[in-house]
């Protein structure tokens, strides 16, 4: 049986997400989620034997709206990921 989607307030409630829940929360597209974390700048955890990523939600969405902030501000993928990574 299929799982039901979750509603955004259940989703804000839960510790960790899916990455497909996390651009649900941030309203972007899940394209936009996986490539950001391919580039390795959301934190996850891997839990479960088939080592499923969860993101915890208030540092990845925290990361996600500073992600688009700077792009917002013009910033180039390699400026941003230079600006992420010397914190």
């Amino acid at each position: 049986m299929p799982q039901r989607k979750r509603t955004i307030e259940e989703i804000k409630k839960r510790d960790f997400l899916k990455m497909s829940e996390l651009a649900e929360l941030c309203g972007v597209r899940y394209s936009t989620i996986k490539f950001y974390a391919e580039l390795g700048l959301l934190p996850y955890e891997q839990q479960g034997k088939r080592l499923a990523k969860y993101y915890p939600t208030k540092e990845a969405s925290k990361r996600v709206k500073e992600i688009l902030r700077l792009r917002d501000k013009g910033k180039s993928v390699g400026e941003v990921i230079s600006h992420l990574l010397n914190k």
